[in-house]
């Protein structure tokens, strides 16, 4: 529970500045961790956000050797890039440094030498493979060749990344330097290992037996490394580009970037604030990484390894990483260009940083790899941020001006129905349902919840028609507009405060129409039903958002057609994930089809499943009899949302019990590209019972 700590600590993957931000890294780490910080500092929590860019490692210096610059003018160039970016999105660190920052050399240094001091470090001569082309010795991600395990021709030294296998560079057949494309050659070398192996009983007892809350991703990459076995690994590297170690005999040597990096955000801290230990050496911290999942086993295993080596440090409370975002059916790739650029696009779509946020976490990969395309992009735009979202903020300021004058009108309590009680319910319980999903890190979940109070506000406004009572003209007319057009704006307020989270420009933009200072947004004002005074003047409305038009995602999609093509492999990078296609099960025969009894249905009622997350109980009208299913769909669908909705049900489907509950058959679904559930359904209404076949 909240209430255990005193302080929060928020950090985000640090980028290599090695190349600009794209979308993939928006929605893996930086737009989460934002929300749920914003959010934090909205219910008057002590926290702080750091982050700051990965400075050093070897793709600094491959990319200073393809421009022909310095490692130093990559990184200053990038970083700016990155940094501005993440502004310009919204993104709120309290700092966002950087690892080539004197602070965090000492800081790291200072970490290094007193494990070192403590005897922790095995030193260790190897021999290890060196490029004789480039003069420099390969880190293992720098090393390609084929797979062992799945004959994939361009597997790293570290991964495959096709098959998923953890390898070392002695496990690849024929390989080859990404630098120069020549056979690299054994060296020996010295170095420091960090003997992880030793931590690994206490990790299996903090990861496995303390954090089975994780997310199931998180939890079971952690205990696959962990049943595997762990090994030492080295701490240092052959280079001239890093942090140096701090030892008479380390020439040429500089810390490992994945030793270094970590530490970045315990620097930046330092840089932000001279209390810095209190969030990094007291108990009652709460300290969350957030990341994607390429970075697990740095953030889970190796980084904590190390704080307990070095002691006086927290560990991670939670680490709630997100799996990747394709985009166009494609995985995205920086090397192939095959991305959607953050700098581009806010200068493509000025003043749409919110559409973005919006769609990046409506479709985030939170639970599984997700696909962003540019359809998708206009579609949840114009269909749900304009037509649900806007339209409901602007027809209830547009109605107040024109028929209470432009002013909150008042609450008449001897006038109130059954429409004006339950919109009320639902304002008051908004407050616990956004709040208990972005507590879980289920950022899909609670931003559903802010779009599904606009829903019903808008079905509130349609269902009560004040414009149509004006015409009558007497008390009870204005008493039942008033009440409408009251509550509708103490609606509004409340989404100013539940949408500030997700989308911080749009709720400034209500903040200004509604003429109310930033302390509105205070999380202790949502779920309130007097946030607006009677007879206070407004502002004229404001369009929150625009509609995309076809022709500019057209030109995005041309845009993206026409940079390197997604098919178009560059020599020492691994060919892209292939789209999921489901594999054909075994062959069956007609017969075995014809077993299947599939009926049309209609939902009549729908309701959550008690201790169930993902589960609805459905009535279904059968057309002869009326059934109860249980399906598994309550993330992606509101109980009330589908009820009339027809199905197509297969209705000979042995009983079975599921919590307590027996089920009588099962609904089929799709699920599209984007993660989005769908019915399978008939185009047209269909006579319930009715065969498909």
């Amino acid at each position: 529970m909240m209430t255990e700590y005193k302080r929060i600590l928020v950090t985000a993957a640090l980028p290599y500045a090695n190349g600009p931000l794209h979308i993939g890294h928006l929605a893996g780490c930086y737009i989460p961790a934002d929300i749920y910080v914003r959010y934090q500092r909205a219910q008057k929590r002590d926290v702080r956000f750091v982050g700051g860019s990965d400075e050093h490692g070897v793709p600094i210096t491959i990319r200073a050797m393809k421009e022909g610059i310095s490692p130093q003018q990559v990184v200053d160039k990038y970083h700016g890039i990155i940094k501005n970016s993440l502004e310009q999105m919204g993104i709120s660190f309290d700092i966002y440094s950087r690892t080539s920052n004197k602070i965090h050399h000492q800081t790291a240094s200072d970490f290094f030498k007193k494990l070192y001091d403590d005897g922790l470090f095995e030193e260790k001569e190897s021999e290890q493979y060196y490029d004789e082309k480039a003069k420099t010795f390969l880190a293992d991600r720098y090393i390609i060749g084929t797979c062992p395990v799945c004959g994939n021709e361009n597997a790293y030294g570290d991964q495959c990344e096709r098959c998923g296998s953890s390898l070392s560079p002695e496990q690849l057949i024929n390989p080859r330097s990404a630098l120069s494309d020549a056979k690299p050659v054994k060296r020996k070398t010295k170095h420091w290992y960090f003997p992880l192996h030793q931590y690994e009983p206490w990790l299996k007892e903090w990861v496995l037996e303390e954090h089975k809350d994780w997310k199931n991703n998180v939890y079971g990459q952690c205990k696959s490394w962990l049943d595997n076995g762990l090994q030492s690994r080295a701490m240092t590297r052959d280079s001239n580009w890093g942090v140096k170690v701090p030892l008479p005999d380390a020439e040429g040597k500089v810390l490992y970037v994945w030793f270094d990096a970590p530490i970045g955000y315990i620097s930046a801290t330092k840089e932000l604030t001279s209390n810095w230990a209190d969030y990094w050496c007291q108990k009652d911290t709460k300290l969350v990484h957030f990341i994607g999942k390429d970075n697990i086993v740095f953030h889970c295993i190796i980084f904590p390894a190390m704080l307990k080596a070095h002691g006086n440090f927290v560990f991670p409370d939670n680490v709630p990483a997100n799996e990747f975002l394709n985009l166009e059916g494609e995985k995205i790739s920086t090397s192939r260009n095959w991305a959607v650029w953050v700098d581009e696009y806010v200068k493509e779509f000025p003043d749409m940083q919110d559409s973005l946020r919006y769609v990046l976490t409506a479709n985030a990969p939170e639970t599984k790899d997700n696909d962003f395309t540019w359809k998708d992009f206009q579609e949840r735009n114009n269909n749900e941020l304009v037509a649900i979202f806007g339209n409901f903020v602007n027809r209830t300021f547009v109605l107040m001006h024109k028929l209470t004058k432009g002013k909150v009108p008042p609450f008449h309590n001897e006038a109130i129905d059954e429409l004006d009680i339950e919109i009320i319910r639902n304002i008051e319980a908004s407050k616990a349902n956004v709040e208990n999903a972005i507590e879980q890190y289920k950022f899909r979940e609670a931003l559903y919840e802010v779009i599904d109070l606009a829903r019903k506000g808008n079905k509130y406004l349609q269902e009560k028609e004040p414009w149509k009572k004006i015409q009558n003209g007497n008390e009870e007319s204005q008493r039942s507009i008033d009440n409408c057009l009251h509550l509708c704006l103490q609606l509004t307020a409340n989404l100013a405060v539940l949408i500030n989270p997700f989308l911080p420009f749009t709720a400034k933009k209500m903040l200004h129409m509604m003429k109310v200072v930033d302390k509105m947004l205070d999380w202790k004002n949502s779920g309130k039903i007097k946030l607006l005074s009677t007879g206070y003047s407004l502002r004229a409305p404001e369009l929150l958002f625009r509609k995309l038009e076809d022709d500019e995602i057209k030109s995005q999609v041309e845009k993206l057609k026409g940079k390197t093509p997604a098919t178009t492999m560059n020599a020492n990078e691994n060919p892209p994930e292939s789209k999921d296609v489901a594999t054909l099960k075994s062959t069956i025969q007609y017969d075995d089809f014809a077993k299947l009894d599939l009926r049309i249905g209609t939902i009549i009622s729908a309701e959550k499943v008690e201790k169930a997350d993902k589960l609805l109980k459905l009535q279904i009208d059968l057309g002869f009899e009326t059934r109860t299913v249980i399906s598994g769909i309550a993330l992606h669908f509101k109980p009330e949302e589908i009820v009339g909705k027809q199905v197509t049900v297969v209705a000979n489907l042995a009983p079975r019990k599921m919590r307590g509950i027996e089920s009588n058959g099962m609904i089929l679904m799709a699920e599209d590209q984007g993660g989005k559930l769908k019915f399978i359904a008939p185009d047209v209404e269909t006579t319930n019972g009715s065969s498909v076949s």
